[in-house]
C-alpha cells in the first residue's frame, strides 16, 4: 500500500462542507463506540450495520456517502480490537479502553463518493455533504496508477489547510545491488546514532531549537480571550509551529533511513522501549524530540523496498559489554569511554553499535562474514511486517496534536 498525499484548494464554502463532514464521521464514531459498550457480543460487522440505522435515524449521517460511514465505525472497531488485543496478550499498564473522539481531523471515502477528473490534477466528491471539486498540487503524478488501485481517499485537516491522501494498492520495491556491508546502530541523545564503523550522526534536536518560538506563541495564545477570533488565529500560528517541528522531524527520519537502507545489506539496531523511557521526566523531552521510533519504522520501510534484512536486538548490557573479549564492565552514563582490561579503548556508543551488530548477525545465521545472500534479504529476520509499517505510516499522517 502506497500514500500519496496532495494539497487541496477550494473554496471557504467547500472547506465548511469538509468540516461537517468531519464532524459527522466523529459523530458516527462515537455513536458505535456507545453501541458496542451498550450492547453485548458486537462485532465489526454489527457496527458497520449500525452506520445505515444512524444514516435513516440523522438526515446529517444520511447526506454523508455509505462507504464513508462504513469507514467511520471501521475506526471504533480498530480501537475495540486494539483493546482486544491488548488484554490478551497481558500489556502491563493501560490497556487503552476505547474513548470517545474529541477532535477528529479526517474523513475517510473508500471506492465510492469521488471522482477523479481526467488531469488527474482534481477530485470531485458527490455525495450530499456539497464539497464538490477541489483542485489538487502535489509532487506526485497519479497518472501512473489506474484508479481500480486507488482504495480509499481520505481528506485530513491541518493548521496550515486541507490535504488529500490516495491510499493506493501498489508494492514498492526498488532494485539496488548488495553492497556487502553490515552495520550496527547505537542511537543516543549527545548524537542521533553512532554505527559500529564510529561514525555518527548529529543529533538535530528540532524542538530544542524551535522553543523558543513555540513558547511566545503559546503566550500570545493564552493571552488571548477565550472563544475570540483573534485566539483563534494565534491558535491558528501556534498549530503551524508544531505541525512545522513535526515535518523537520519526519523529514529527516526519512532521509537517513533511506541512506543508510541503501548504503548496507544488513542494519541492526536495538529494539528500545520508547514508551517505558519517556517515563524518566528528566529526559522524556529529548527522547521525544530524537524520535526514535520513527525512525526505526523508516528504516524498517525501506529496508523492504531495497530488500534489506533489518534486526531488532535486545539492548541489555549494549554498553556493558565489552565488544572485543565480552566482559561486563559496568560504568555509569556519565563515562563516554569504554576501557576493558583486554586492552580495548573505544567510544561507549561506538562499542554498544559493534555489540548490536554482532548480535544482529548471530540473529540471522550470518555470523562470521560480511556478504549476503539477496535472496535472503526478505526472510523472517525482518524484524517488522510490512503491513505493521504501513498502518503506522498512515496513521501518523492523520494523528496531530489537539492543539493544532
Amino acid at each position: 500500500m502506497l500514500v500519496l498525499e496532495f494539497k487541496a484548494y477550494g473554496k471557504k464554502q467547500q472547506f465548511l462542507a469538509v468540516d461537517e463532514a468531519i464532524r459527522t464521521v466523529q459523530f458516527i464514531r462515537n455513536k458505535a463506540l456507545r453501541f458496542w459498550m451498550d450492547n453485548e457480543k458486537v462485532n465489526k460487522y454489527d457496527l458497520n450495520k449500525y452506520s445505515a440505522v444512524l444514516a435513516k435515524e440523522f438526515p446529517f449521517c444520511d447526506e454523508l456517502n455509505s462507504m464513508a460511514r462504513q469507514s467511520s465505525s471501521e475506526r471504533a472497531w480498530s480501537a475495540i480490537a486494539r483493546f482486544y488485543d491488548h488484554c490478551k496478550k497481558g500489556v502491563s499498564g493501560k490497556k487503552g479502553v476505547p474513548k470517545f473522539q474529541k477532535n477528529n481531523r479526517s474523513v475517510e471515502y473508500k471506492t465510492t463518493g469521488w471522482r477523479l477528473d481526467v488531469n488527474r490534477k482534481s477530485i470531485t466528491f458527490t455525495d450530499k455533504k456539497g464539497i464538490g471539486r477541489l483542485k489538487l498540487k502535489g509532487t506526485r503524478d497519479l497518472h501512473f496508477y489506474q484508479i481500480d488501485q486507488i482504495k480509499r481517499v481520505r481528506l485530513v485537516k491541518r493548521a496550515d489547510g486541507y490535504y488529500a491522501q490516495f491510499c493506493i494498492s501498489i508494492e514498492r520495491w526498488e532494485t539496488v545491488l548488495p553492497t556487502g556491508k553490515t552495520i550496527g546502530l547505537d542511537v543516543g541523545l549527545n548524537s542521533f546514532y553512532t554505527d559500529s564503523n564510529g561514525e555518527t550522526v548529529e543529533n538535530p534536536r528540532f524542538l530544542r531549537r524551535g522553543e523558543k518560538i513555540l513558547k511566545r506563541s503559546q503566550r500570545r495564545v493564552s493571552r488571548k480571550v477565550k472563544g475570540s477570533k483573534n485566539r483563534g488565529k494565534a491558535r491558528q500560528v501556534l498549530g503551524k509551529r508544531h505541525l512545522k517541528i513535526s515535518r523537520q522531524r519526519k523529514d529527516h527520519a526519512v532521509k537517513l533511513a533511506r541512506c543508510v537502507a541503501q548504503s548496507n545489506d544488513l542494519i541492526a539496531y536495538e529494539d528500545l522501549r520508547i514508551k517505558n523511557m519517556v517515563k524518566n521526566h528528566c529526559l522524556a523531552k529529548s527522547i521525544n524530540d530524537a524520535s526514535w521510533y520513527q525512525f526505526r519504522i523508516w528504516l524498517e520501510y525501506f529496508g523492504k523496498v531495497f530488500k534489506r534484512v533489518t534486526v531488532a536486538v535486545d539492548p541489555q548490557y549494549t554498553s556493558q559489554e565489552c565488544s572485543s573479549c565480552g566482559e561486563i564492565i559496568k560504568k555509569s552514563l556519565s563515562t563516554r569511554t569504554h576501557i576493558c582490561k583486554c586492552g580495548c579503548v573505544i567510544d561507549r556508543d561506538e562499542n554498544a553499535a559493534r555489540n548490536i551488530l554482532s548480535r544482529g548477525l548471530g540473529t540471522v545465521g550470518h555470523t562470521g562474514t560480511f556478504g549476503l545472500d539477496s535472496s535472503n534479504a526478505l526472510g523472517e529476520s525482518t524484524s517488522t511486517l510490512t503491513e505493521a509499517i504501513l498502518s503506522e505510516q498512515v496513521g501518523s499522517l492523520i494523528k496531530e496534536s489537539p492543539r493544532l
